[in-house]
């Protein structure tokens, strides 16, 4: 009878420690992943490096963020030149740091134009040259987004950035001694309208 007892008391301890065990590894798998970095693809940034840091002293629902990407676009006669940066937050509207989102930046897309087949005209004298020019855009963004968890995430987001947009750039140059005032239409960069900018990408990554 002793050893009845004995190994009934055996069983319910291991059996006592086994729940224990896979419950702390339920909460350890379960612990948010405060930290992503990864990359970005879509518009208007094309290819941008992102990163997040989900907030734990917020019950892990808001997350600061920072984009940055820098690309080349030939667009028929004209080379563009462009950065993209945008910082902001994110509200998960789950404590995981994980999910529904939504993220308010600010966001600015510094761009320098390169317009060939230019023609510069003086006293009867024409000829073909090339200018340079800077176009500075700063938007609101407003964005609805999903975020995957575990240590590799995955994201999706949709949005749109408030900005004030010109239709045309005005610049002077000079080829060959030539001063010319010129009025080019801005290229189409994708995403960029006279409204603002339309956002939408896919991200993935390592979160920790």
């Amino acid at each position: 009878m002793k050893n009845l007892f004995f190994l009934l008391f055996t069983l319910t301890s291991v059996i006592s420690y086994s729940q224990s065990e896979e419950i702390d590894s339920l909460k350890i798998e379960d612990k948010s992943k405060l930290i992503s970095l990864g990359a970005k693809i879509g518009i208007p940034n094309l290819a941008s490096l992102n990163g997040e840091i989900v907030l734990p002293i917020l019950d892990n629902h808001f997350a600061p963020y920072i984009d940055y990407g820098a690309f080349n676009l030939d667009i028929e006669d004209t080379e563009s030149d462009l950065n993209y940066a945008e910082y902001g937050i994110n509200f998960y509207f789950s404590n995981k740091g994980k999910g529904l989102y939504a993220g308010a930046g600010i966001a600015q897309l510094d761009s320098e134009f390169t317009f060939n087949n230019l023609t510069f005209e003086e006293n009867g004298v024409s000829q073909i040259g090339s200018a340079k020019t800077n176009l500075d855009i700063n938007t609101l963004n407003l964005k609805l987004g999903f975020k995957t968890g575990g240590s590799i995430y995955f994201r999706f987001e949709i949005g749109y950035g408030m900005g004030s947009i010109p239709d045309s750039i005005d610049f002077i140059a000079t080829s060959n001694g030539i001063t010319e005032s010129f009025s080019e239409e801005v290229p189409a960069i994708p995403g960029l309208n006279s409204g603002g900018l339309l956002i939408s990408n896919f991200g993935f990554g390592l979160s920790f």
